[in-house]
């Protein structure tokens, strides 16, 4: 099955609303379609903090660049400061969001249980969700990357159907290889995102499987994506400080066609 490869800026806490508006045109000016609506290639995703959205938004109509969110809770409206629900994002033009970043799991406390709270709630919304998954540096040297990674998978999936799969992207990110500027051998991210789609196929079958797309999320950059993008089962990039310079960026796209 032909799987649309997808890039994905990850801008993090980078990026006021001013700056964004400079990066989404310097992106746009850099890609060879110029941002048209209906180029091929590549899916293009950029994440910009939650005060950039809108701005981003803005300078994303009518081209084929998408904009989504870093988090979103689980509830729809409530007494739950800071947090932001799948309906607030929607209204503003948002088609994806990030749930489960490993920065999320290290520094606000996300387990699996809230990770799979919070897909349920963007994809009953509509929205995609991009689900990170991902060992540590000790749980790779303990050998226990494929373990981690299945209960990640189980449990952070738990109860969706085959049909709402359609609405979840899979971002697997070695922990020990964000913003470190260490990464997975072409061969180390392959055997991992094979693994995960034998799990998909365990779970929702074969064919949801198949159509599923598995990020690599750990240091791609415009140097090591052509080799990565050329396995089988890594469908594109789940992008970090590359993201947050457009010719990087691009070249990152690029090299996905």
């Amino acid at each position: 099955m032909s799987r649309r490869k997808l890039i994905a800026g990850n801008w993090k806490m980078n990026k006021t609303a001013l700056d964004g508006m400079v990066l989404m045109n310097e992106i746009k000016a850099a890609l060879p379609c110029g941002g048209n609506p209906n180029c091929n290639g590549p899916e293009i995703l950029v994440c910009p903090p939650f005060t950039t959205l809108t701005v981003a938004v803005a300078e994303s109509l009518g081209t084929c660049i998408k904009v989504g969110a870093q988090n979103v809770h689980w509830a729809s409206n409530g007494a739950f400061t800071g947090e932001i629900s799948a309906e607030m994002l929607r209204s503003v033009g948002i088609t994806y969001v990030i749930i489960g970043h490993s920065e999320r799991r290290q520094y606000f406390g996300e387990t699996d249980a809230t990770v799979n709270q919070r897909t349920k709630a963007a994809v009953a919304a509509g929205l995609t969700a991009v689900v990170c998954v991902g060992e540590t540096l000790t749980e790779r040297e303990a050998s226990l990357t494929m373990t981690v990674v299945e209960k990640q998978i189980r449990d952070g999936l738990a109860g969706l159907t085959a049909e709402q799969m359609k609405n979840v992207v899979i971002a697997y990110e070695p922990v020990w290889a964000i913003g470190t500027g260490k990464v997975a051998t072409d061969d180390q991210a392959q055997e991992v995102h094979a693994f995960i789609r034998k799990n998909l196929t365990a779970i929702f079958g074969i064919v949801t499987a198949e159509a599923t797309r598995i990020l690599y999320g750990g240091s791609m950059n415009p140097t090591n994506a052509a080799g990565l993008l050329a396995k089988p089962d890594i469908d594109g990039g789940l992008i970090g400080g590359a993201s947050l310079k457009a010719q990087d960026f691009v070249s990152i796209i690029k090299a996905a066609q």
